[in-house]
């Protein structure tokens, strides 16, 4: 066919060659300049404002949180979490900051922070923590990283500009033709570009912040220490256990010793201040009685990653014995059955977890592929209707209400959801097969 312009109906209203040429540009609108680093006083290159430090925070950070199965159901822990952390953060170089703090469901060992405050950490660290004083100090680190503006930092240097609303694969698959790499776009949307791979100068920044911060607020600094034992140890007996953590968090030995040394120098003054143990044995309680189903996830998920599939469904099964109400292990158990095509026991894993937590978006998303696969396409619909309404402005869930419609002869309905989507997302299997259907339907000409 010759190369010629053709055109959309005005409802519509792009081209094609204005859809080939349609950017991706970052919202955020970057300015070149400097500011005055908040914590050292010092310029530095700075392409990123305060406010929209915050604002891609406040866009991005809902998905991570879902992909990390939401914040744990156990309202009074994470009450006591948030208020650890605002406790902390009140004393912080940047107090003004929106900071909240939630635990995770998530069984792998990690905590990560936003640029704009919202900061998570997982069941499998709080397992591994003894006291408020840790606690304190892990909180501190991620809030280090936000006074010192290293997400900011890492995205003013380049790093990070092409961050965009991406997906992590929950191993699913599809017949539809145009999308065999389905299976690698299936994410909850987690924000890991966004999540920053700090520099080993950002780590020990962060780690000489969180030990004024912690030590501000009334802590023993050998909380700190001891946290960086339990990663250290932790790394030498499961190196696999807290890959993702040091895959952010750069760990080593270095770190560990200056801690030890900064604690016997600059705060040995500090060292009668309190641990605050019972006060974290106490909110954790319920937690800790979990740990052998959280520690067989964790398994089951590294049996996963490797692709042993029916080792990873044995883990997840016993995690069930132990949890038989986790939502996610529900959640890692249907994705196990949905990489083994075992569509129909997946839909009876991800129906109970959605009774268990209705709240959360992501076992309506894959309910939604789950129904794909089996052909009931209304029903994907509806489930892809209800993750939006609980978390809306994932593009991904665009394109699949398209794809349900279509196959239920919506046409034109299905032609307005496939507009959306490549109004947003512009390349790749999903944004070409969309806009095949445009063109096949004569919505472009």
């Amino acid at each position: 066919m010759k190369n010629r312009l053709i055109h959309i109906p005005t409802k519509y209203g792009i081209t094609r060659r204005k859809f080939l040429w349609v950017t991706s540009a970052s919202a955020a609108g970057f300015f070149l300049g400097c500011a005055a680093n908040p914590v050292t006083g010092k310029s530095q290159l700075m392409l990123v404002s305060e406010d929209q430090e915050i604002e891609i925070d406040r866009q991005n950070s809902p998905y991570q949180f879902s992909t990390d199965y939401g914040s744990i159901q156990d309202k009074p822990l994470n009450n006591y979490i948030n208020q650890t952390g605002k406790k902390i953060s009140a004393l912080t170089h940047r107090p003004h900051m929106p900071y909240s703090f939630r635990g995770v469901n998530a069984a792998y060992v990690n905590a990560y922070a936003f640029p704009g405050g919202s900061i998570a950490v997982t069941r499998g660290i709080l397992i591994e923590l003894r006291n408020e004083a840790e606690l304190s100090a892990l909180l501190g680190h991620e809030i280090g990283h936000v006074n010192a503006r290293h997400t900011a930092e890492q995205m003013s240097k380049g790093a990070l500009t092409n961050a965009f609303i991406g997906g992590i694969a929950t191993f699913a698959g599809t017949q539809i033709p145009g999308l065999d790499s389905l299976a690698s776009q299936l994410g909850m949307l987690g924000a890991g570009a966004l999540l920053a791979h700090y520099s080993r100068d950002n780590e020990r920044q962060a780690d000489a912040l969180g030990l004024e911060y912690m030590v501000k607020a009334g802590y023993n600094p050998n909380g700190f220490v001891e946290l960086m034992n339990i990663l250290r140890s932790t790394s030498k007996r499961e190196p696999s256990a807290i890959e993702l953590m040091f895959s952010t968090h750069p760990m080593s030995d270095e770190r560990y010793n200056t801690a030890v040394q900064t604690v016997q120098t600059k705060y040995r003054h500090a060292q009668n201040l309190p641990f605050y143990r019972d006060r974290y044995m106490d909110h954790t309680v319920k937690l800790r009685s979990m740990k052998g189903a959280i520690e067989a996830m964790q398994k089951g998920e590294r049996a996963m990653a490797g692709e042993k599939y029916d080792e990873a469904q044995t883990y997840f099964m016993k995690a069930l014995k132990l949890a038989p109400d986790d939502y996610a292990g529900l959640v890692m158990m249907a994705k196990c059955q949905m990489v083994r095509e075992k569509y129909s026991e997946a839909d009876r894993f991800v129906k109970k977890a959605k009774n268990v937590y209705p709240q959360e978006a992501q076992a309506y998303y894959l309910a939604g592929f789950i129904n794909i696969n089996q052909k009931q396409y209304d029903s994907a619909y509806e489930d892809f209707k209800t993750y939006e309404k609980i978390l809306p402005g994932n593009p991904n869930i665009t394109f699949f209400q398209g794809l349900s419609l279509e196959k239920m002869n919506r046409v034109s309905e299905s032609a307005d959801k496939y507009y959306r989507y490549i109004n947003v997302v512009n390349q790749g299997d999903k944004a070409k097969y969309a806009y095949q259907r445009l063109v096949q339907w004569g919505y472009v000409k």
